[in-house]
C-alpha cells in the first residue's frame, strides 16, 4: 500500500529526475524539510520470527553536489506506508527522512544489509545484500525554504558550535529555551496506538490531554480521521504562551509511569511499535512547526541499566538507531542519555544496574557516531557531572537537577558547570532542566496565591540560569502538586507563570546585546546577578529591588530598566546616563522599587 502525501515517480518533475521507479520522494523538496525516501523492499511484519529491525539495516547516503558534504541517514521498516492512519503492523515500505541543509542537486545511494545484528553492526558489508534497494543510486534538487519564523525550517538546525550557546544554522540567531519539562509522561496519550492502555502497568497514569481540545485548530494535524486534537492542542497552547520547548521521555518501562515505550509492548525490547511511532511524529513535525524544541529523555534513572545492563549493547544500539531513523531528521532537539544517571540516592531503591562512568560516556559517543546531524548530546545528574567533562567526551551540555525548593541551587550550579567546562577545555552550553524539588518545584497557579513560589521561581531560576550564562530552563512539577509531574494534564495550570517566561525571551531577543558574548560576572554588581561584555554591555538583575552599584569601564553608559514581572518596553528610570571606570551607582527603577528588576546599560 502506497502512502498518502506528494508521490513524485523518475521523469515526472525536474526536482526528482534521478530518483527510480518504484522509490517515492516525498515531502517538500525544500532546506531544512523533511524529504522522505519510500522503498519498496521485501514483505515483513513486527512479529516475524526473523526480527525484520534487528535482521535488517537500511542506510542513505545523502551527498551534495557543489559543497561535497555527506550524510549517511538511517533507514527503517515502515509497515505499509500509512502505519499511523492504518495501525498496519506488516508490508514491505521501508523509509528514510532526510533534512537537506543546502540548495541544489544532492544524489543518494542506497545500502540495505540483511543478517543478524546487521541493524546494530558498524561493518560496511556486514550480513549480505538485502536485494530490492540494495545499490540503489538517484538524484532530486533542493529549492529554497519558504516558511516563516517561528518554524524552524525557517531557522535551520540548531547546533553546539564549540560554545555556552546552541545557534540555529539558518538565521544565525542563538537560541535561548524555556518550557515545561513536566509532564514527563507526556507521551502517555490515550490516542496513540499501542498496548500500554491496557497492560496493568499504571494503566490509570494514561492522559487525554482533554482540557487542551479547545486548543485544536482547524488545518492542524492529525491521525485516523480525528484523533490526536487534544494533544496537538497542547502544543499550540505552549507556544501561544511564547515558549519554545517541550520535553518528554521515550521509554519509562520500569519507572514512575511505565507506559511510555517505542516497542510493540512491555516486555519485548527488540521490535518497534511502527503505527505508533508514526503517530509520535505527527506530534514532533508540528511542536517544530510551531517553534517548539524536542528534548528527547531517553531513559530514566529507574531503567538506565534496564537495556545491556546500562552498557552500550545491541538493545541499547538498536533503541537509539530507531530514534535517530525516525526523529532525528528534526531540527531543533537534544538527545538526553537518562534522566536522573548514575548510582545516587537510596542503594536498595534503584530497579536496574546504575550506569557508572565507562557506560554514561559510551552513550554519547554512540550517539555521536550514530546521529548524522551531530544534534546536542546532554546527560542528567544523580551522580554528578565531573567524570563526563572535556574533549573527549561526546557530550556537548548537561541537563541540570537541583534540590532546594526555594531554587536557590540553580545560579551558583549553573555558574559552576559553566566554569567547569570551560576549564575542562570544551564549554558546555548549560540548561537547568529541572529546577526546584522533588516535591514541590513550580506551584500550579491556584497554589502560590501570594506569588511567593513564583517569586523564588523567577528569581532563582529563571532570571539565575540565564544571567549564569544558562541556555535554558525547563520547569518541572513536583509530585505533591495537582497538576504534578505524572498527572499533569492541562499546561494552564501555570499560566500565570508562563508570562514571567514569555518576558525573558522576550526582553533577550528585544534587547539586541549579544548575550553570546557576554560572560557572568556577579562580582561587578553590588547585589543580585550581572551578565557583561566589559565596555560594552551589561545587564544586571535587581531581585529585591533597591539601587545597585555597577563596575563599568572607561566611558559613557546610558541605563534603561525591564520589568520581569510585566514584560513590555525598555523604560527609563531616575539616572540617564552614568559615566564608567569606576562602580557606579545606577540609580533606581521606574516604579515599585522594592520589586525586582533588570538594568541594561550599555556604552554611548
Amino acid at each position: 500500500m502506497r502512502k498518502q502525501g506528494v508521490v513524485l515517480f523518475a521523469g515526472l518533475l525536474l526536482a526528482v529526475s534521478g530518483v527510480l521507479a518504484g522509490t517515492e520522494c516525498s515531502g517538500e523538496l525544500k532546506k531544512w524539510h523533511k524529504v522522505t525516501l519510500t522503498f519498496d523492499g521485501p514483505e515483513v511484519s513486527e512479529s516475524d520470527d526473523y526480527n525484520p529491525f534487528m535482521n535488517y539495516r537500511l542506510n542513505v547516503t545523502f551527498s551534495h553536489t557543489a559543497s561535497g558534504k555527506e550524510y549517511v541517514v538511517p533507514g527503517y521498516f515502515a509497515a505499509d506506508g500509512n502505519a499511523g492512519n492504518t495501525s498496519a503492523a506488516k508490508g514491505n515500505q521501508w523509509r528514510a527522512h532526510f533534512a537537506p541543509d543546502e540548495t541544489g542537486e544532492w544524489s543518494y545511494a542506497v545500502d540495505f544489509r540483511r543478517g543478524k545484528w546487521t541493524a546494530v553492526s558498524t561493518k560496511p558489508k556486514t550480513g549480505e545484500s538485502g536485494q530490492f534497494m540494495d545499490g540503489e543510486r538517484g538524484s532530486f534538487s533542493i529549492a529554497a525554504s519558504d516558511k516563516r519564523y517561528p518554524d524552524f525550517r525557517a531557522r535551520g538546525r540548531l547546533q553546539y558550535v564549540g560554545g555556552h550557546y546552541l545557534k540555529l544554522a539558518e538565521s544565525g540567531e542563538y537560541f535561548l529555551k524555556i518550557g515545561p519539562d513536566a509532564p514527563e509522561n507526556f507521551l502517555s496519550y490515550a490516542e496513540f496506538d499501542g498496548t500500554f492502555h491496557h497492560d496493568g502497568h499504571k494503566d490509570e497514569l494514561v492522559k487525554t490531554w482533554e482540557a487542551h481540545l479547545k486548543d485544536f485548530k482547524a488545518g492542524d494535524p492529525g491521525w485516523k480521521e480525528g484523533k490526536g486534537k487534544a494533544i496537538i492542542g497542547a502544543l499550540n497552547y505552549l507556544a501561544s504562551e511564547g515558549l519554545n520547548s517541550v520535553s518528554f521521555l521515550t521509554m519509562n518501562i520500569g519507572g514512575d509511569d511505565q507506559n511510555v515505550f517505542p516497542y510493540v509492548d512491555y516486555n519485548t525490547w527488540d521490535r518497534f511499535d511502527c503505527s505508533k511511532l508514526d503517530q509520535w511524529e505527527t506530534v514532533f513535525a508540528h511542536a517544530q512547526q510551531l517553534g517548539l524544541f524536542l528534548h528527547f529523555k531517553m531513559m530514566e534513572w529507574e531503567n538506565q541499566g534496564l537495556l545491556d545492563n546500562g552498557a552500550v549493547g545491541a538493545l541499547t544500539k538498536l533503541y537509539y538507531r530507531e530514534l535517530i531513523a525516525r526523529f532525528g531528521h528534526h531540527l531543533a532537539l537534544n538527545w538526553n542519555v537518562c534522566e536522573e544517571s548514575g548510582e545516587w540516592g537510596k542503594p536498595d531503591s534503584i530497579r536496574t544496574p546504575p550506569q557508572e562512568t565507562p557506560e554514561r560516556l559510551a552513550c554519547a559517543q554512540r550517539l555521536f557516531e550514530q546521529d548524522p546531524y551531530g544534534h546536542h548530546r546532554v546527560i542528567h545528574n544523580g551522580k554528578w557531572f565531573d567524570d563526563l567533562l572535556g574533549p573527549d567526551s561526546q557530550y556537548t551540555g548537561p541537563s541540570l537537577q537541583t534540590g532546594k525548593p526555594d531554587f536557590s541551587q540553580v545560579h551558583g550550579s549553573v555558574l559552576g558547570l559553566r566554569e567547569a567546562s570551560a576549564k575542562a577545555g570544551k564549554p558546555w552550553a548549560v540548561s537547568c532542566d529541572e529546577p526546584g524539588d522533588a516535591s514541590y518545584s513550580l506551584a500550579p497557579d491556584e497554589k502560590d496565591p501570594d506569588g511567593v513560589n513564583h517569586f523564588n521561581a523567577r528569581k532563582n531560576a529563571l532570571w539565575g540560569t540565564f544571567m549564569a550564562g544558562g541556555w535554558g530552563v525547563e520547569w518541572y512539577f513536583g509530585y505533591k502538586w495537582p497538576h504534578s509531574d505524572l498527572s499533569c494534564q492541562d499546561y494552564r495550570s501555570r499560566d500565570r507563570f508562563w508570562d514571567c517566561c514569555r518576558h525573558l525571551l522576550e526582553f533577550f531577543k528585544a534587547s539586541g546585546v549579544p548575550y553570546w558574548e557576554m560572560a557572568p560576572d556577579d562580582q561587578l554588581v553590588s547585589k543580585g546577578y550581572c551578565l557583561a561584555k566589559p565596555g560594552e554591555a551589561y545587564m544586571a538583575y535587581v531581585p529585591e529591588g533597591g539601587t545597585v552599584e555597577v563596575e563599568l569601564a572607561n566611558g559613557n553608559y546610558t541605563v534603561k530598566w525591564f520589568d520581569p514581572r510585566n514584560g513590555g518596553v525598555l523604560q527609563d528610570g531616575s539616572t540617564a546616563v552614568v559615566k564608567g571606570g569606576r562602580s557606579v551607582n545606577i540609580g533606581s527603577a521606574p516604579a515599585e522599587p522594592a520589586k525586582d528588576w533588570v538594568a541594561l546599560i550599555r556604552k554611548k
